[in-house]
């Protein structure tokens, strides 16, 4: 081989180039799945979350036992009154894998309906 030959051999920048680029396109990718997938999960969460503040606030615990039931995986729920209103946080697992040790949360609150002699439920 010849010196000159030897300057313009590129056969291999090629495969390299590639070999750098897809395992960064790969991680991008993947971050960019994981992170629509928690979004989806603290979305999910916060309307279940709305939904059982306002069932539990206007008295309805059997509808709002029968949508948690409804959810899929077991979200935890943690209630919090104050000045009339009920809060509502749901906390769960965004799925498996990797993602599976982050916790999401969702948070509603609704106004207490308090109905009593001579008072019309609103």
């Amino acid at each position: 081989m010849t010196r000159h030959s030897l300057v313009g051999d590129t056969s291999g920048s090629v495969t390299a180039e590639f070999a750098v680029a897809v395992p960064a396109l790969l991680l991008v990718l993947g971050l960019v799945i994981g992170t629509v997938q928690l979004s989806a999960q603290r979305i999910a969460l916060t309307a279940l979350a709305g939904d059982v503040s306002r069932l539990e606030a206007r008295g309805d615990t059997r509808l709002a036992s029968a949508r948690l039931s409804e959810h899929q995986g077991t979200p935890v729920i943690s209630r919090t009154e104050s000045g009339g209103v009920l809060c509502v946080v749901a906390t769960g697992s965004p799925g498996s894998g990797l993602l599976a040790p982050l916790r999401v949360a969702g948070r509603g609150c609704a106004a207490i309906a308090h109905t009593g002699a001579g008072e019309a439920a609103p």
